[in-house]
């Protein structure tokens, strides 16, 4: 099965045969030393000096972790949202009590820093902004660095979802100022969902010892503490640790450089061949992701009926739309363990497939993937 959805990715067989190792005391030395790697690791994944937890949970429970940790009921937030995973990152904040202005961008489209700039400067009861640096409904990635330093000029707290990106396209949390960076094992990492791994710079931890919203099992003052003696504060997922630490081992092996530059050489190939194929791109070029790609849906063809001919003739799995988008757009992920040959046979796929089903490429457009 060639699975090209933007998570859970697929698993490297060093991974998949860690997951199988047999558990260990989970407040013990074994623990304890699989731990230190992982968080090491992370990291210098992350490019911070920061402390990064490692949380039992998905991307959205990172993501709560963030906002438990660092709000109060009623305080006063920024969303700034170009998509499906902004709208959940402010959703989780008013869950809480927040008071969250929504700043939403066209679907398709990145945020745009003055915009941001606007909205701080007119509203200086805001604490804190909450920025997705990779929009996976969308497919159309932030530009994260001068939106950050946006934020840091008006002095305010940054909450970034970079659940698809850290791992797969540059994110220097400490270069650009970046105070609570939240990602997921589900995605880029090539392990498992069920690992949240959150960063805190001191900013953010003075943030937490202010926060008053209720929290327990994502107390990120708790793992820290915990973390500080090998430990996790709850029982954790030793499984996931364990591919966790095989997977960093791999990118590391591979260097970060060349997995960024992967990520980008399979992005480029599944644009340039969608192209080929007379289809139209979603996302604004400009801000194009690089872990995937989304399509709007071909003129006559039903995008599930597209997607049920892929997986059962070729085995290929790819992602519909989400919201408002759905039956107006599939997407292509290749991020993690991706290849560019896999990618290709997207694109193969898509050609034999796009004519089955009534699609007629625009004159001069060959329907051979280019």
């Amino acid at each position: 099965m060639n699975l090209r959805i933007p998570g859970p990715t697929p698993c490297p067989p060093e991974v998949l045969s860690a997951l199988g190792t047999q558990m260990v005391d989970h407040r013990g030395p074994e623990f304890a030393a699989v731990l230190e790697r992982v968080s090491s690791g992370l990291k210098r994944a992350f490019r911070t000096e920061n402390d990064v937890l490692v949380m039992t949970c998905a991307g959205t429970g990172g993501l709560e972790t963030a906002v438990v940790n660092t709000l109060s009921p009623g305080e006063r937030v920024l969303s700034v949202s170009i998509g499906e995973f902004g709208k959940r990152f402010a959703a989780i904040a008013e869950t809480y009590g927040a008071a969250v202005t929504r700043l939403e961008f066209e679907h398709g489209q990145a945020a745009a820093a003055t915009r941001v700039d606007e909205a701080l400067a007119n509203d200086p009861s805001l604490t804190t902004v909450l920025l997705t640096h990779n929009e996976t409904s969308t497919g159309v990635t932030n530009p994260l660095r001068e939106l950050a330093g946006v934020v840091r000029r008006h002095g305010k707290l940054l909450l970034v979802d970079a659940v698809s990106s850290m791992g797969s396209m540059p994110c220097e949390v400490d270069a650009w100022g970046l105070d609570v960076v939240v990602s997921g094992s589900q995605k880029g990492w090539m392990v498992p969902p069920g690992l949240a791994f959150v960063s805190f710079s001191p900013r953010a931890w003075q943030a937490y010892e202010r926060s008053q919203m209720p929290r327990f099992y994502l107390d990120a003052g708790k793992a820290r503490e915990s973390a500080a003696k090998g430990q996790t504060p709850w029982t954790p997922a030793v499984s996931l640790f364990y591919g966790m630490d095989v997977a960093l081992e791999m990118l590391e092996r591979e260097g970060w450089e060349s997995v960024f530059l992967r990520h980008q050489r399979c992005a480029d190939v599944a644009r340039q061949g969608v192209r080929s194929l007379g289809l139209e791109l979603f996302a604004d070029p400009r801000f194009a992701s690089n872990t995937v790609t989304t399509v709007r849906a071909p003129q006559g063809v039903s995008v599930s009926d597209l997607r049920k001919a892929l997986r059962e003739r070729h085995g290929i799995v790819l992602a519909g739309g989400q919201g408002p988008m759905t039956g107006k757009v599939f997407r292509i992920g290749h991020l993690g363990l991706v290849s560019e040959a896999e990618v290709q046979a997207v694109i193969a796929a898509l050609a034999v497939e796009l004519p089955r089903l009534g699609f007629v490429a625009p004159v001069g457009v060959s329907r051979s993937p280019a």
